[in-house]
């Protein structure tokens, strides 16, 4: 791996990792709009570079810039785990039924609309650029 690889990696990530973490902070609630936002853009991200890249061959650096450090430093899969308990375990006066809903909808929810975000971008992507 060369120095530019690892650079370009960490150029990426000091831009995605600073707005994750604006993008959470200003979605700030009981609902955690914040990490479901940034892993919806980020997987429409990634899926609209995987489509370019596949399509016109992309520059390899622009897949590790964009791909490994951006989107990798704005999505969290483990900040998404972490809310997926946190909805779960929910305030001690709230029904424990209804935090296992808002947890369950919150994961299943999440794991659906990023997938679909990703297959769309990267179909729109392909049809574009043929």
């Amino acid at each position: 791996m060369s120095p530019e690889v690892v650079l370009l990696v960490a150029l990426g990530a000091a831009v995605g990792a600073p707005a994750r973490f604006l993008v959470e902070r200003w979605m700030h609630g009981a609902y955690p709009w914040g990490t479901f936002l940034v892993n919806v853009v980020g997987s429409a991200l990634l899926g609209a570079l995987v489509g370019a890249n596949v399509e016109g061959g992309l520059d390899e650096r622009w897949v590790v810039l964009v791909g490994t450090g951006f989107c990798g430093a704005l999505t969290t899969f483990g900040g998404f785990g972490a809310q997926v308990l946190d909805l779960a375990a929910g305030p001690a006066d709230r029904d424990p039924a209804a935090r296992a809903r808002a947890s369950t909808t919150y994961a299943l929810t999440s794991a659906a609309v990023c997938v679909s975000a990703a297959a769309l971008a990267y179909v729109t992507v392909m049809s574009l650029m043929r």
